[in-house]
């Protein structure tokens, strides 16, 4: 069993640790609950939804936290419509729909079978302007050599699918609809 004090340090709760948890906010509680999850070192953990309600720097706690557990050796399953949760956090994911496994497989894998095969640029001085190429023999495309050595660069994309993008083809549904 892990130190309370040392638990609550963790989540920025060292000083609420007098507080009655009623007192806590949805973001308080769910860092607290949290905290009871792990406190006891678990091999298997099951985490849902483990930054719904979160400002942006508890949620990259807390995602920095689970990526240590996981590092540890802890098995994390992570149930959650937060897609950039699950490409940072998770090695597999499943998309589940109706109670089946319509897909499985790393993030990183999905994200390369579904996106598309080309790099947008972005470039211009004053009016932006935007150019697609093929990804495949881009070293040797002579438009995209002649305009990175003529213009300037503001970015350079790969045109790679999101886990939402995956998600609503996939399973044909819109993440909000189906939460």
């Amino acid at each position: 069993v892990k130190d309370p004090h040392t638990l609550l340090a963790m989540v920025g709760l060292e000083k609420d640790g007098h507080k009655r948890v009623g007192d806590f906010s949805k973001g308080m509680k769910m860092r607290l609950n949290f905290l009871r999850a792990i406190m006891h070192d678990p091999e298997l953990l099951f985490l849902d939804e483990p930054t719904a309600g979160l400002d942006p720097v508890n949620a990259r706690i807390m995602k920095d936290i689970i990526l240590s557990l996981q590092s540890a050796g802890t098995t994390i399953f992570i149930t959650t419509h937060n897609m950039q949760d699950a490409d940072e956090l998770c090695d597999r994911i499943a998309l589940i729909m109706d109670g089946n496994i319509e897909l499985i497989d790393s993030p990183k894998a999905l994200k390369l079978r579904y996106g598309q095969r080309k790099v947008k640029v972005e470039y211009g001085k004053q009016i932006l302007k935007e150019q697609e190429f093929a990804l495949d023999g881009l070293g040797q495309n002579q438009d995209f050599l002649k305009l990175l050595q003529s213009e300037q660069i503001h970015t350079i994309h790969t045109e790679e699918a999101t886990l939402d993008d995956i998600f609503i083809q996939v399973t044909g549904k819109n993440l909000i609809a189906s939460s």
